[in-house]
């Protein structure tokens, strides 16, 4: 009996699309991370996650291939100097991939729900395991180091506790009360989260050789402080430390290790993961001064996304998504 063959869906190619693209950015990361990290423990998860991007660009190039699909130019060995000093210490790696590990987990879950091909969703399901063995390695890893960051504790309530008014919903001036165990913990990660991002933004910075770009990543470096103070003072009222940033794991490195391209695109990339944690935030925060400052940082991240990719495509830089044909333009050609 001759198998049907099932097109790919829109939600199947999204997740092929954007994942190959993710995955090509990534794997000229890792590649400087391998050549350049000196801790061996560190350099064996470097190496583990790289052996991941190759697995996934493999995948997809042979399913663009049987699908008759456009694989995208992405990016390759002209965006990635290897002979370039490190940018970043080994610590700051370490953090990185963790990173790497809880985002992967979240955009291959969303993937999997997206996809009804079978071999699609089987890879997928595939990364699941895998990512989280990368999320696992790297969090043992700090945890043995002693440099895991470790949210905020505080004492258990001894019985069971129920909303009395709503008073319990505001959180402006003297009706606010305190935090709760979920909103300590996304303003907590959202705290962390920039602080990674605004000391990539300031080894970028530190190597872009053209002014606007340059220029574009300092005032991500100012939007990033400008979260975290905002995240931290949260926690601060409830006399909870803020997490630690990084800024002392950029090297002083001046020569560039990725190409201007990677790193605008890298820098976007970052604000999407942004903004689809502030929308968790927003729909897990019920105090509502929190909901209205995620609102409000998350259009600034948006403008600022927006603005780095019109510097995209003011270069040829941006590659087009795959998109419905324009059935109005090919009615009246």
């Amino acid at each position: 009996m001759k198998e049907h063959h099932i097109p790919l869906t829109a939600g199947e190619i999204a997740a092929l699309w954007t994942g190959y693209m993710s995955d090509e950015m990534s794997h000229c990361v890792l590649r400087h991370f391998a050549a350049t990290v000196e801790d061996a423990q560190i350099r064996s998860v470097v190496e583990y996650a790289l052996t991941l991007t190759e697995e996934h660009l493999a995948f997809k190039r042979e399913r663009f291939d049987r699908e008759r699909f456009p694989t995208p130019r992405g990016f390759g060995d002209g965006d990635v100097n290897l002979e370039a000093p490190r940018l970043f210490s080994d610590k700051f790696m370490l953090f990185y991939l963790r990173q790497m590990g809880i985002t992967g987990l979240s955009a291959y879950g969303v993937a999997c729900g997206c996809s009804p091909r079978a071999d699609v969703r089987a890879f997928y399901s595939h990364n699941v395991h895998t990512t989280l063995e990368l999320l696992n390695r790297s969090t043992d890893l700090l945890l043995e180091k002693g440099i895991f960051v470790r949210a905020p504790q505080f004492p258990f309530p001894e019985t069971p506790e129920f909303v009395e008014n709503a008073g319990w919903l505001s959180g402006w001036f003297g009706d606010r009360r305190p935090l709760n165990a979920v909103e300590v913990t996304h303003l907590w990660l959202n705290t962390l989260t920039n602080a990674l991002g605004r000391s990539l933004m300031l080894g970028f910075a530190q190597v872009a050789s053209s002014a606007d770009i340059r220029k574009y990543f300092i005032r991500g470096m100012e939007i990033s402080r400008k979260h975290i103070d905002v995240f931290s003072s949260r926690l601060e009222q409830d006399q909870l430390p803020p997490p630690m940033t990084y800024d002392v794991e950029v090297t002083t490195s001046k020569e560039p290790p990725f190409s201007e391209k990677l790193m605008l695109f890298h820098t976007i990339s970052l604000c999407g993961v942004g903004l689809a944690n502030y929308g968790a935030a927003i729909g897990s925060s019920p105090r509502r001064d929190l909901a209205m400052d995620y609102a409000r940082l998350a259009s600034e991240v948006g403008t600022y996304a927006d603005d780095g990719a019109e510097l995209m495509i003011a270069r040829g830089w941006m590659e087009k998504i795959p998109s419905v044909p324009e059935r109005e333009a090919l009615v009246n050609s």
